[in-house]
C-alpha cells in the first residue's frame, strides 16, 4: 500500500524568506528572562517612530517601580497588622487583681450606677481593623504574586527589593516599648 501515512515520508520544500522579513533565532531561557538577543529588524522593517523603541523601555521601568512600591506597601501593612495586635492586646490585657480589688470596692461603694463596659466595643473596632489589614495585605500579596508570575527578572528584582525596603522602612514602627 503505497498510499499508507506511515509508508513513506514527504517533507515540504523549505521556503525562502519573504524580503523584508526578519525570522527570529530561537532564543535561550535567560535571554528570554532578560529581554535579550531579540532578533534585529532590517532597514526596510524598523519602527518609523524611534520613541516606541524608548516607550517600551520606559514602560518597564515603571511597572518595576509599581511593582516595588508594592512590595513597600505590602511590609508596612504586614508591621501595622502586628502593632495594631499589640495594642489591641494591651488595651484588652486581662485585669491584674489589684485592678480587680478596686473595681470591687467601687461597685460596693455604688452599686445603682453599673459602669458601662466599653471593652467589646473596643475588641470590634480592633478586630475589624484587623481584618480589614488582612484583606488589603491578601489582595496586595496576590497581585505581587502574579507579577512574579510573568517570569520576567525585573519584575522579581523588584518585588524582592520592595520586600526589604518595605521591611527596613516599617520594622522601626515596631518598636512596641
Amino acid at each position: 500500500m503505497r498510499g499508507h501515512c506511515g509508508d513513506h515520508k514527504s517533507q515540504a520544500p523549505a521556503r525562502a524568506p519573504r524580503p523584508g522579513h526578519v525570522t527570529a533565532q530561537p532564543r535561550s531561557r535567560s535571554q528570554q528572562l532578560f529581554g535579550l538577543g531579540a532578533p534585529v529588524p532590517s532597514e526596510q522593517t524598523r519602527p518609523r517612530r524611534p520613541a516606541a523603541q524608548h516607550a517600551h523601555h520606559g514602560g518597564m521601568a515603571l511597572s518595576v517601580l509599581v511593582i516595588l512600591l508594592l512590595a513597600v506597601l505590602y511590609e508596612s501593612i504586614k508591621v501595622g497588622k502586628a502593632r495594631l495586635l499589640y495594642q489591641a492586646l494591651m488595651n484588652l490585657s486581662i485585669p491584674t487583681s489589684q485592678q480587680l480589688i478596686e473595681e470591687t470596692d467601687q461597685d460596693s461603694s455604688s452599686s445603682d450606677s453599673l459602669p458601662v463596659s466599653r471593652s467589646p466595643l473596643r475588641w470590634f473596632l480592633c478586630h475589624f481593623g484587623q481584618s480589614l489589614l488582612h484583606v488589603a495585605q491578601v489582595v496586595v500579596g496576590y497581585f505581587m504574586m502574579l507579577a512574579v508570575m510573568s517570569y520576567n527578572t525585573w519584575i522579581f528584582f523588584g518585588v524582592v527589593l520592595g520586600s526589604g525596603v518595605g521591611y527596613y522602612l516599617a520594622y522601626p514602627l515596631l518598636n512596641m516599648t
